[in-house]
Order: C-alpha cells, then sequence, then structure tokens
C-alpha cells in the first residue's frame, strides 16, 4: 500500500503546530498503525529528520497509552485501541489525517503526545479503597452479588486512554471519571469512601478544566472498552446522593 499522511507536527506547548505531508510505500495490510508509524520514523531517521513523536506501550489494546485522532476519529475508523488498528481498515492510495487529542485539559507535549497527568490526579483525588496493606484476603470474605459484580468489572475496563474526551465537543472527562467512581461505589470495599470519593473526583475533573457534559453520547461510541453512556448517570445519582447527605450534615 502507498499512502500519503498528514501529520500535526508541534515541537512543544508553546510552539504553533502545523499539519507535516509524508509519503510512506510497501505498507503491508497486516501491519498495525503503529507499525506503519514505525516505519514512517524510520524513513525519517534516515533522512536526518525529526522522528514523529507518539504515544504507545503495551501495543496489545491494554495499557491505553496509544492516543491518536486518525481522519477525526479517536483512534480511527474502529471501534479499538490505536495499536489494535491495522492498515486493511484503509486503501491502497488513502490520504490520512493523524493529530493529537483536542482538548484544554491534555495539553501537547510533542507532535502527537499529550500530556494526561490529569486523568492521574483525579484517580489520585478518590479512587482508591481505605483496605489494610498486607497479603490478599479471601476471596469469599465479602460476598459481592453477580450484578454488583459485573457492573464493577464492566466499568474497570476503562484503561484510561482518553478516548471520551478526545471525541466529546465539550473535552467532557464525565464518561472516564463515571468509570473510576462506579467502578468502587458498587462494591462493599468502596462503600467506606463512597460520598466522598464522587465528590472529590467530580471536583478535581472540574479543576483540570475539563468541558461540561451534555450526554452528546459521543465518548460511548468512540471508547474501546464500551463503557455505557448510562454510567454518568449513575455517577450523577451518585453524586446527587452524596451532596444532600453533606448538606444535611
Amino acid at each position: 500500500m502507498k499512502l500519503t499522511l498528514r501529520v500535526w507536527r508541534q515541537k512543544n506547548a508553546d510552539a504553533d503546530g502545523a499539519m507535516s505531508t509524508y509519503e510512506v510505500d510497501g505498507i503491508s495490510r497486516d501491519m498495525s498503525f503503529l507499525e506503519m508509524l514505525d516505519t514512517l520514523n524510520e524513513e525519517l531517521i534516515l533522512k536526518g529528520d525529526d522522528p514523529v513523536a507518539f504515544d504507545h506501550d503495551c501495543r496489545e489494546g491494554i495499557c491505553g497509552a496509544c492516543s491518536l485522532v486518525i481522519n477525526g476519529d479517536a483512534h480511527g475508523p474502529e471501534r479499538t485501541t490505536t495499536c489494535q488498528l491495522h492498515m486493511r481498515s484503509f486503501e491502497d492510495g488513502d490520504t490520512i489525517d493523524i493529530e493529537p487529542w483536542r482538548a484544554a485539559a491534555f495539553p501537547v507535549v510533542k507532535d502527537l503526545v499529550v500530556d494526561r497527568s490529569a486523568f492521574d490526579r483525579i484517580i489520585q483525588s478518590g479512587g482508591y479503597i481505605s483496605a489494610p496493606t498486607g497479603a490478599a484476603p479471601e476471596a469469599h470474605a465479602t460476598p459481592v452479588p453477580k450484578p454488583e459484580a459485573d457492573s464493577a468489572f464492566e466499568h474497570a475496563e476503562c484503561i484510561g486512554c482518553g478516548a471520551c474526551v478526545a471525541a466529546c465537543p465539550n473535552g467532557s472527562a464525565m464518561l472516564f471519571t463515571s468509570a473510576k467512581v462506579n467502578h468502587l461505589n458498587v462494591l462493599p470495599q468502596g462503600a467506606p469512601e463512597r460520598e466522598t470519593r464522587v465528590l472529590d473526583m467530580v471536583t478535581q475533573m472540574d479543576a483540570e478544566g475539563f468541558g461540561g457534559c451534555t450526554l452528546t453520547g459521543e465518548c460511548a461510541t468512540a471508547c474501546p472498552k464500551g463503557i455505557p453512556l448510562p454510567s454518568i448517570a449513575a455517577m450523577n445519582k451518585e453524586w446527587l446522593r452524596a451532596t444532600r447527605k453533606v448538606s444535611r450534615a
């Protein structure tokens, strides 16, 4: 396959960025999208040019590090992570636009790399339980009903990639935050911090500069792990419950 790539190049957060055009040839349809970018970078290095900076780690759809907007879609045309997107999703001769996540809370570090540490700070504000350290407890020590266990597992699938923010017209992080809140709030182990967790994490989310949620649903559509849109409604109920409890105290 021969492709034309229009790639966002930006030296740092303070510099102006622009799209640069590159031609790549000999691309196998079985290559992953990141392998295709590796091929581009090998060619750039051989020419003495600066390679394109992009995030990656496990390349197995687990870590959430790969984060690209491809032809206007977070992670590209398939509902998967960028590292699991293969070039067979494109046609020979295609022109592909490749950009970083676009959100005020995700400043560009270089080229296609953005700083997603805002997600880390949201988790640090309340995404934990007050369990003593030591050996793992006996699995049956705290019975968990299956519906609650299924819900916890569903929300725990969130890999924090940021596709929900990139896809949202408002740059909202509600789907990510709701996944982290609901994951713990539905379990008995998360009960001691149930109210403070949702209040603190939503407060931190707002402080990071993410936009407001208008329930357009683009976040759930772009999520490679299928976190459902009702997750946001469940978190809103938790937030209202906690707010009322605090106001009565």
